[in-house]
């Protein structure tokens, strides 16, 4: 029967019914403890805490997450154990308890070195870079973002250098080094172009417009414009309107 609700879980979660991909999950948690297989209930823990996460219901998540932990350091899965202290921090986060977060986030960073995981890693350093900006400790922000780009690279992560580009460039446009800032978000804007992810590149070209807005360089921020709103009509994104209107004030300035 456990394997029944599983695959109920799975079906239910691909098709964005969280809810009853939920009642699955608990179904098929409540199988496994019957069977007394702790693999198994482990594995059912963690997805019901992930479904559980995704209905913003973080008290049954942190329960489901903490159960887990538990089970593995039982088994002592070092892999898994950092996975689920990085999803317990992301609670915290996701709770605004960042305070909370911090100390499951640093064990997890002491497991994955010694693992030498460099793409857990580079996710986790860009999570605490985050965190940092968040409470304006610059300094520490942009050394975690280092370190999470020389993750990516090591791993060719293409896609983690071009958000981590993009959250490092914001988080130097926050600060006022709008240099840093600059070359961040115009190597953020390179690696979406070689993904061919357009929405998110826009994404990245609005902050550049800002930016060059601040220096009053009307000509460069017109000319990112254009193209976000050229990608704003390709996918019909909820920013066009927004985005017309700025690019029609610029025009009137220049």
């Amino acid at each position: 029967m456990s394997e029944d609700h599983k695959h109920r879980a799975r079906i239910f979660l691909h098709r964005g019914d969280l809810v009853q991909a939920r009642q699955a999950w608990e179904a098929a948690v409540a199988d496994d403890r019957l069977a007394d297989d702790q693999g198994e209930l482990s594995n059912s823990l963690g997805n019901l805490g992930n479904t559980c996460a995704l209905l913003h219901d973080l008290a049954r998540a942190e329960e489901c997450y903490r159960e887990v932990l538990a089970i593995q350091r039982v088994e002592r899965n070092e892999h898994a154990i950092a996975h689920t202290l990085v999803n317990l921090g992301n609670l915290h986060i996701g709770a605004d308890r960042p305070e909370k977060a911090r100390p499951y986030y640093l064990e997890a960073l002491d497991l994955l070195r010694a693992l030498n995981d460099q793409r857990a890693l580079g996710i986790l350093y860009n999570n605490l870079a985050l965190e940092e900006a968040r409470t304006r400790e610059w300094e520490q922000a942009v050394k975690s973002f280092t370190l999470a780009l020389g993750c990516h690279r090591a791993v060719g992560n293409e896609e983690g250098l071009a958000v981590t580009y993009g959250q490092m460039g914001k988080c130097f446009l926050d600060r006022g080094d709008l240099a840093n800032a600059e070359r961040c978000l115009n190597n953020a804007s390179e690696h979406y172009v070689r993904l061919g992810s357009e929405p998110a590149e826009a994404a990245v070209l609005r902050q550049l417009s800002a930016l060059y807005r601040k220096r009053r360089d009307h000509t460069s921020a017109r000319r990112c414009l254009e193209r976000v709103v050229l990608i704003d009509q390709r996918y019909r994104l909820p920013e066009t309107r927004t985005d017309l209107a700025a690019l029609s004030e610029l025009a009137s300035q220049e």
